[in-house]
């Protein structure tokens, strides 16, 4: 039976190795390979290639699939060449076509001067609390120091924003805004779980605030103890959100957050909820980012409809009954808010497919669920091709004055009371 060295030299001889100087040319070329690192967390920790994945050698055969095609070439390194040569072979009994080991490893390429870079890593408190992200491939360390850089802001701490909060700060978003100038009523103890009853009468978003920085200290809460006002709202989306969280509770804070959100492109995700039934869909306007601190305009096959696009017009008022007329049955929130939740992670990390042009419906009677496509509007008054409104109007008396609802929400197969302002 061979010994070690033996088969180290035998395993060489069956795979391609790259000197590091061509590896090097490599890396500037406009389609580089994948370089994947098969050191420990520790000898990662240490410095890097530039552009390199981590996937530790003994994780490699259940992680790889997750993090590279098996067409794309691949350089796999290690200390001296030695574990990345293994890892090669590894991966050509899996399939991968292309795939060469760094001869002399990141020990022979630091020695030649070539480029190198320290990971932002995470703390190890930080690495346990959210050690099930990281197994995550779509996720890992990465995707969490993205998430720790987002920046979330929540339209209201009521039904829709407490779940939201919750899961947004657990997941550890890093800066979650609040807006809403209410006080907790012992009325919304059923179901804004964010809140207590100690708490009675303490603003809304203060309450929050306390809950969520017990929950997680790793957040930031951001706190606007007023009402979302074509007077505020520049001011407030100015501050570099990533994504909006909606759970406004009236026609006025919707069409206004709308329009403030295309023109600042900003993706929204829309939740609402009445009795049994409740529906979330995301409002992605031209020129929103699709991952949280990527800049840029996103592609046109990103882009969907904006909540105008649907009502133009807002509904008549008996047809959106609010919650306190009709009610909503108390787990309700919980279920589209954290639907919410997951929306504006999507967002934020850039992965899965975002419900843009589509809503989903929930009938809690029912337990099931009812996918309704949405379609922009190129007519819309504020995000079609020929704007016709590109200045904040009074919402109050443009809510309040009009009584149609809208052709194309009805097409669409959503009705308008089902995407109403209720939380």
């Amino acid at each position: 039976m061979p010994g070690y060295r033996e088969l180290l030299n035998q395993v060489k001889s069956e795979i391609d190795e790259i000197e590091g100087r061509a590896a090097a040319r490599l890396l500037e070329e406009e389609d580089p390979p994948l370089f994947v690192d098969v050191r420990e967390r520790d000898e990662w920790d240490e410095g890097h290639i530039p552009g390199a994945i981590h996937v530790p050698r003994g994780n490699l055969e259940s992680r790889i699939e997750n993090a590279a095609d098996r067409s794309r070439r691949i350089v796999v390194y290690c200390a001296s060449g030695n574990r990345s040569a293994f890892a090669a072979k590894t991966l050509e009994a899996l399939g991968y076509e292309d795939v060469a080991s760094l001869a002399g490893g990141i020990v022979d390429w630091k020695r030649n001067g070539f480029p190198t870079q320290l990971p932002r890593g995470l703390g190890e408190d930080q690495r346990r609390r959210y050690s099930r992200h990281l197994l995550i491939p779509e996720v890992g360390e990465d995707g969490q120091l993205k998430l720790l850089d987002s920046r979330i802001l929540l339209i209201g701490a009521g039904g829709l924003g407490s779940p939201a909060s919750l899961y947004l700060a657990a997941a550890g978003v890093g800066t979650i805004g609040i807006v809403d100038d209410d006080a907790v009523d012992a009325t919304n103890l059923q179901r804004q779980i964010v809140h207590s009853s100690e708490r009675l009468g303490e603003p809304k978003a203060e309450s929050a605030k306390r809950t969520i920085e017990a929950l997680n200290p790793d957040v930031n809460v951001k706190v606007f103890q007023e009402r979302l006002t074509s007077e505020n709202v520049d001011r407030i989306l100015a501050e570099g959100w990533d994504v909006i969280v909606d759970g406004a509770d009236n026609f006025p804070t919707r069409y206004l957050l709308n329009d403030a959100s295309v023109w600042h492109g900003i993706p929204v995700v829309h939740g609402s909820i009445y009795r049994f039934e409740g529906q979330a869909t995301v409002f992605k306007p031209r020129g929103a980012a699709s991952a949280a601190g990527q800049a840029g305009v996103a592609r046109p096959d990103d882009w969907g409809p904006c909540y105008r696009c649907l009502f133009p017009q807002p509904p008549p008022p008996e047809l959106a009954p609010s919650c306190a007329e009709g009610g909503v049955l108390g787990v309700l929130p919980g279920v589209v808010g954290s639907i919410q939740a997951n929306e504006a992670l999507k967002l934020a990390l850039g992965i899965g497919e975002p419900l843009v042009g589509r809503l989903l419906l929930f009938d809690a009677l029912a337990g099931s669920f009812t996918e309704v496509t949405l379609r922009r509007d190129p007519a819309c008054p504020v995000c079609g091709d020929s704007p016709t409104i590109t200045e904040y109007v009074d919402y109050v008396e443009f809510c309040q004055g009009l009584r149609a609802g809208s052709a194309v929400g009805e097409a669409a197969g959503a009705r308008p009371e089902n995407l109403g302002a209720h939380a």
